[in-house]
């Protein structure tokens, strides 16, 4: 069993965010309130093996950073990805690299300053 179970990308402008990963990603977040924390839900499937799941989250204490923890999405394109970060106001910051036997990944910066990684195969 791979060690992580959740992650939690922080955010200022929950909307603003939601609509960048949906637009990158390709996919939709469900918006939800836990206590005083606004998040917005990638998709998941309780007791779905490999991966984590995970949300972006507005609340106190949570502020996007571009040297922190690290978190990789697999992806079935990282260029075609990297482009997408562009076009929805991110940046690359590494673009497509060999990693050899394990394939590919790239970095870049969300609408909202936190540093991301992609990984396909």
């Amino acid at each position: 069993m791979n060690p992580v179970v959740w992650f939690e990308i922080p955010v200022n402008d929950l909307d603003k965010a939601k609509a960048f990963y949906e637009g990158v990603l390709d996919l939709s977040l469900s918006l939800q309130e836990m206590g005083p924390a606004k998040m917005a839900f990638f998709p998941m499937k309780d007791q779905a093996e490999p991966g984590a799941a995970g949300t972006l989250v507005k609340s106190d204490g949570y502020g996007p950073s571009e040297s922190g923890t690290l978190v990789y999405f697999e992806v079935p394109d990282i260029e075609g990805t990297l482009k997408k970060v562009g076009e929805k106001g991110g940046k690359t910051l590494m673009p497509k690299t060999s990693i050899g036997q394990y394939g590919f990944i790239g970095h870049f910066v969300d609408c909202e300053g936190n540093r991301i990684g992609l990984h396909s195969m």
